[in-house]
């Protein structure tokens, strides 16, 4: 049976929960950050050494200033109140992506966090922020041509921001859409794909068990027979 090491999670319906639900898309976030914390313990719980979340995307900058805005609020005060706890239970906090578009008071925090956490072992926390694939992929061939060394899939691993941390085993979207909106396109070339109907704010830890108890069934060939 196969046990995974790292889930990558697509936390999409957010903003459709809340406007079903609260009549905001802005509580739907605010209700997303709960199931974060809860899906967290789960995979700690799981002996998941690795889980990537994706935060918030390089498209996400076209949504209103005010979604935008309340994103931003809700990504600080989750840094100043949470960042404590994480430390205390072992969590490692990453960021990948380019945060340099962020506030500079939230560049601070997460790069503070990311200090902070830094000698943690029990989980390694990936966040996505200001992420896009597409993007990724091309400033890393950028990257190794100005190294002038030869551009293979091992170089270009090296010069992603996910250099050394295992290509995800599992990716999980939520929200009833089948697509992967330009996250980890390289990394996620052979990860099993569960497309989840439930609204993020909705899905829970039973949700992700049952998903990691099908994982665990599935023959993995890379290819092979």
């Amino acid at each position: 049976m196969n046990s995974p090491k790292h889930v990558a999670i697509i936390m999409d319906g957010n903003g459709r929960w809340g406007i079903t639900n609260k009549k905001s898309r802005n509580l739907g976030h605010k209700e997303g950050l709960k199931t974060v914390e809860r899906i967290i313990k789960s995979t700690i719980k799981n002996n998941i050494k690795y889980l990537t979340l994706y935060a918030f995307s390089t498209e996400n900058w076209k949504r209103p200033y005010f979604e935008i805005k309340f994103l931003l609020n809700l990504l600080e005060s989750f840094l100043n109140e949470k960042i404590d706890e994480l430390n205390e239970n072992g969590i490692k906090l990453k960021i990948i992506g380019d945060i340099k578009k962020f506030p500079n008071k939230i560049q601070f925090r997460l790069k503070s966090a990311q200090r902070k956490t830094d000698k943690n072992k029990k989980l390694l926390l990936i966040l996505a922020l200001n992420y896009g694939s597409k993007s990724e992929i091309i400033n890393a061939i950028k990257s190794i041509k100005t190294k002038k060394i030869i551009i293979n899939e091992s170089t270009v691993d090296r010069f992603l921001y996910t250099k050394g941390i295992p290509n995800p085993d599992i990716l999980i979207r939520t929200g009833n859409t089948n697509r992967l909106s330009n996250f980890l396109l390289w990394q996620l070339s052979y990860s099993e794909i569960f497309f989840v109907k439930k609204m993020w704010p909705d899905f829970n830890e039973r949700d992700y068990k049952n998903i990691i108890e099908k994982f665990k069934k599935i023959k993995r060939n890379f290819g092979k027979i």
